[in-house]
């Protein structure tokens, strides 16, 4: 069961106790704390089992993401993700700024930007891959944090993108000192095409706050570079 739905299930169960105590005070029937009791863990069970824990992200993105700092932080996160990709010929197929917007997408996350990654696939299940295009790939995974740093200072978000480094070297049984490397040459590397295209970047911020296809958030790309 996923953090989310666990989480949930414990501010549920504390909020019910307090009906509990309160409830006498306010003429509250015995009944109803029960009735809402098994209707919320159930919720909480269908969630984790059906939905993988996507409806306690979406319940959680809602109540934890409504800043609009935040939701500027994850769109200059993914911006960079996306910008990078399609510098080095890696195509993006869908992006999400939020948990609800990639359940309707059919994802099971809080969202982020989607590669045609066939040929990474390919390459891992065959146990080799190549230096090329691991380092395009960590070079792709690190540009969300190496934007958010640019645009801020410094990142929020991004262990994922990090995880995803370390699983891809530890399936290759690569040396666990490979890590950091990859990961700080990515950056580096991310950083450069990033400020070396700021216009398309920018364009490119705008561009998906509108939400804007990615057809044409590829045009305005091509057309601030």
């Amino acid at each position: 069961m996923k953090d989310t739905s666990l989480n949930i299930i414990a501010i549920s169960i504390f909020a019910i106790v307090v009906s509990v105590i309160l409830g006498p005070l306010f003429n509250i029937p015995e009944a109803v704390p029960a009735i809402a009791t098994f209707c919320l863990l159930g919720l909480a069970t269908l969630d984790s089992f059906q939905w993988q824990g996507q409806g306690g992200t979406i319940l959680v993105d809602l109540v934890g993401g409504s800043s609009k700092q935040k939701r500027d932080r994850i769109l200059h996160h993914e911006a960079g993700h996306f910008l990078v990709a399609h510098l080095l010929g890696i195509p993006v197929t869908s992006y999400a700024l939020n948990a609800w917007e990639a359940f309707k997408q059919g994802q099971t996350a809080q969202g982020g930007v989607r590669f045609a990654d066939e040929q990474l696939a390919s390459q891992l299940q065959n146990g080799t891959l190549s230096v090329q295009l691991l380092d395009q790939y960590c070079t792709v995974w690190m540009a969300g944090i190496v934007a958010e740093k640019i645009v801020y200072g410094s990142a929020q978000g991004g262990a994922e993108d990090r995880t995803k480094i370390s699983a891809i070297l530890t399936q290759l049984r690569r040396p666990s000192s490979e890590i950091q490397l990859k990961q700080n040459w990515g950056s580096l590397r991310a950083k450069n095409l990033i400020e070396s295209n700021k216009p398309a970047y920018e364009a490119l911020v705008a561009a998906m706050e509108k939400r804007a296809t990615v057809v044409e958030c590829c045009a305005i790309v091509q057309q601030n570079l």
